[in-house]
């Protein structure tokens, strides 16, 4: 049997908890190459930490020998009071740092210490909550902000028209063409009309 690896981790948002005291988790989902999703919940301090150990089980993959071998994504420090605005603008950063993790050569993605920090734990499933104290606030990742390099699409190939007769423009929209022009056109309607 193939040992379990990380297919893709997605940020999905963070939550403000208020048990034992208040603090912040990030939300991820974390995709398994079994094809099942898991939701895991972890704090910035775990990750720095996590982020820390791994670079000391790869110092060449993270720099410290000579910076330009790095390949270790950078993951700034926990500030001495994390809020919630650190929390929330951090999320682009954690964004890009899941993608850069999951595309590291195998032997760092899918190291014992990578596939154990994103397995779920009891606590992620069954939050430790008091119920005399506020439940949990969630703050999602709008949907756009999700956006990364790997969605983005491959060029478009046009159609090139070549112009059989001289055409002039009637209207500020429109382009004047000689016979012969070569037009691409990005959409065509139904009545022909064409933008180019």
């Amino acid at each position: 049997m193939e040992a379990a690896f990380i297919r893709h981790i997605e940020l999905l948002g963070y939550e403000k908890r208020f048990f034992p005291s208040q603090h912040y988790v990030y939300m991820f989902l974390v995709k398994w190459n079994d094809l099942s999703e898991k939701v895991v919940y972890r704090r910035f301090t775990e990750i720095y930490e996590f982020h820390k150990a791994l670079k000391e089980m790869f110092p060449i993959e993270s720099g410290d020998i000579n910076v330009e071998n790095r390949i270790i994504p950078h993951l700034p420090a926990p500030k001495w009071f994390d809020g919630q605005r650190s929390t929330q603008n951090r999320q682009g950063t954690l964004t890009e740092y899941c993608y850069a993790l999951v595309n590291l050569p195998h032997k760092i993605s899918r190291c014992p210490h990578v596939v154990s920090f994103f397995k779920v734990r009891p606590d992620d499933m069954s939050p430790v909550t008091d119920s005399q104290i506020k439940k949990p606030e969630v703050f999602l990742l709008p949907k756009d902000a999700k956006k990364n390099v790997s969605d983005i699409t491959g060029p478009i190939v046009l159609q090139t028209y070549r112009a059989i007769a001289d055409y002039e423009k009637s209207s500020t929209s429109e382009m004047a063409l000689k016979a012969g022009d070569m037009v691409d056109v990005v959409e065509k309607s139904e009545s022909g009309r064409c933008l180019c």
